[in-house]
């Protein structure tokens, strides 16, 4: 039986714990409901979910290898039962020494970390879109020179687990600047950042990689991204498709302009 090609996602994961706390507000609704929305959105069930998280940087690229990947809770300041949120999703050996063969065969420096657990770019979203926990995921590192076209390369060699059932999943944020959520200063340069940012991601894949390569030139790239390891997430999931992406959440959150965008 033959796999239907799962899609490729950047997804937001919202800020720290942020949907499973209390929010009369509603800052994150919007956006918890874009997450709940995914699963019934793939052609199929995935036979696993391959992350990318912003929030994990190393030399090469590195993959998850625990078969029972533990949780780490790397945000601070949050209320105690934040601490105890549980994803006791089962990891997949396999898969990780797949994406590291896949990546060494293109060149670039792929390892195992076999005893690192999720961080909450990970855990946080998938328990709102994958609320069982019933399906593998092993997260992969962003590398630390933070070299677009390098995660571009690396988002071209994971294509083939698109056609073995793994959804690729990018985690992070199309606004990143932590003084610029909340201040109104940044709702009109975010909105600048985010039309062009929809744009290239819709554009067609020659032109849509040149664009993200030279995103530190968009207007208010660096305001949007000061540091770019939430937007390099982006970078992977949209090598690995050979089609135009399309914006398939956009909201303004904390008086930003927010998306998330999927490719076939």
């Amino acid at each position: 039986m033959t796999n239907t090609r799962q899609p490729t996602l950047f997804i937001p994961h919202g800020g720290g714990p942020c949907f499973f706390m209390d929010d009369p507000a509603g800052n994150w609704t919007g956006m918890a409901a874009y997450l709940r929305s995914i699963a019934a959105s793939l052609p199929e069930r995935p036979k696993a979910i391959l992350v990318v998280s912003g929030h994990w940087e190393t030399r090469g690229f590195t993959f998850t290898g625990a078969a029972t990947p533990p949780l780490i809770y790397d945000y601070g300041g949050f209320p105690a039962h934040t601490y105890e949120i549980r994803y006791d999703s089962p990891g997949a050996p396999a898969l990780a020494a797949h994406a590291v063969d896949l990546l060494r065969g293109a060149g670039l420096i792929a390892t195992i970390d076999a005893t690192r657990g999720l961080d909450h770019g990970v855990f946080i979203p998938m328990k709102v879109a994958f609320p069982d926990a019933d399906i593998p995921v092993v997260e992969m590192s962003v590398d630390r020179d933070l070299d677009p076209a390098l995660h571009a390369a690396a988002g071209r060699a994971l294509v083939p687990l698109r056609d073995e059932g793994v959804l690729i999943v990018g985690s992070g944020m199309s606004f990143h600047n932590m003084r610029g959520y909340g201040d109104p200063r940044f709702t009109a340069p975010s909105e600048a950042f985010d039309q062009w940012l929809t744009a290239a991601v819709e554009a067609e894949p020659v032109a849509r990689a040149a664009a993200l390569g030279r995103w530190a030139q968009a207007p208010a790239g660096r305001l949007s991204h000061p540091r770019e390891e939430h937007l390099l997430p982006l970078m992977v999931a949209a090598a690995a498709s050979d089609q135009p992406g399309t914006q398939v959440y956009s909201e303004r959150v904390l008086q930003t302009a927010i998306s998330g965008y999927r490719f076939n």
